[in-house]
């Protein structure tokens, strides 16, 4: 991905997982995706509402990664990777 390259949702949302995988706090997940406080939070709201990650009830409130937000994990890998070996075997046009 190019330096001015906008990232799709579906590749932020699998970072928010990887990154919650073993528990995050807000300002993690905002450092580690370089995200804002401001873009975080439609992406927290939408992966807990998916059952995609669970929170605590205490404070700091921590994010961690559900089961099924690892196995969407696993399959977005598994689908990257089919993508970029297609990518890999493009030949390019003159």
């Amino acid at each position: 991905m190019t330096m001015n390259q906008k990232r799709s949702s579906d590749v932020i949302m699998n970072r928010i997982l990887e990154v919650c995988s073993t528990g995050a706090c807000k300002t993690k997940i905002i450092y580690q995706c370089n995200l804002n406080s401001t873009t975080i939070m439609p992406y927290l709201v939408l992966l807990m509402d998916n059952n995609l990650i669970e929170t605590n009830d205490e404070e700091p409130k921590l994010y961690k990664t559900t089961p099924t937000g690892i196995q969407l994990m696993k399959g977005l890998k598994q689908h990257y990777e089919a993508i970029s070996m297609l990518r890999s075997s493009m030949i390019p046009a003159v």
